[in-house]
């Protein structure tokens, strides 16, 4: 019964709280500028407060789920990694006039040498039926002065240990782009002093893209081995929209001949 009256109690609240701002919003023609600027400034705090819980109850609600750790295993896979922009909700999810070494969460990180930076980034959840991820990375980059744009990825310390030379790391990711684009994907592995780079061109022909790295042709010093990152370099940006609808990387061991 006390759950039943709090209820009305509450829905009672909320009627009042609309009425409230009906009227406000009637009268905001004939308001003088002192009140006006008061209740614009109510308005602009509980608009974000709401905002931000409704992006939260979307993440929830839409499919796929967050938290989610369906993804494509290769057969005999020892390590399987999402990275975060893809797996859950970043605490900033997007910004405007992006500068060179922006963070984009705590993995990635945006570089460019554009002098006046006319590109936005924002994070966007995936809601098609084939989306394994639950979030998208959208990048809007209009006039471009710089040579280059590229997404900085830190992998995790777990696809370090034990690496060897048998082992094929694996990139997937789904890309969609207003207009072709060449993109590359350049993992770096440091061993000690040392760092070893792998370039690969991403096939985009088709939205769905997949690149290998076998280290059988590196020279990494398996005993040394303590970083690995992933670049996504994107040649000549200006005027595009690229979303990143999922970004996977996996490792294996190459089959024994």
């Amino acid at each position: 019964m006390f759950d039943f009256a709090k209820d009305i109690i509450s829905r009672i609240r909320h009627k009042r709280m609309l009425t409230a701002w009906a009227k406000v919003l009637n009268s905001a023609s004939e308001l003088d500028f002192q009140t006006l600027r008061k209740m614009r400034s109510v308005g602009q705090q509980q608009r974000r407060l709401i905002g931000q819980f409704i992006f939260k109850a979307d993440s929830r609600l839409t499919m796929p789920y967050i938290g989610t750790k369906a993804m494509r295993r290769p057969l005999h896979c020892d390590w399987a990694y999402r990275p975060e922009i893809w797996s859950g909700p970043l605490p900033k999810i997007g910004m405007a006039a992006v500068e060179t070494q922006t963070k984009v969460g705590n993995e990635a990180t945006i570089f460019h040498d554009c002098r006046i930076s006319e590109m936005t980034y924002r994070q966007i959840r995936n809601t098609r039926e084939t989306d394994l991820s639950p979030f998208a990375l959208r990048m809007d980059i209009f006039r471009f002065d710089g040579g280059f744009l590229s997404v900085v990825i830190e992998v995790p310390k777990e696809a370090a240990q034990d690496l060897k030379l048998n082992h094929i790391i694996r990139v997937e990711t789904l890309v969609e782009m207003e207009k072709p684009l060449e993109i590359f994907a350049r993992l770096n592995i440091k061993h000690g002093p040392n760092t070893e780079q792998i370039v690969r061109e991403m096939p985009l022909s088709d939205e769905e893209v997949n690149m290998e790295f076998d280290l059988a042709y590196t020279k990494i010093n398996e005993k040394r081995v303590e970083r690995i990152w992933l670049d996504l370099i994107f040649e000549g940006p200006e005027m595009n929209q690229v979303i990143l609808r999922d970004l996977t990387l996996t490792r294996r061991p190459r089959s024994e001949l």
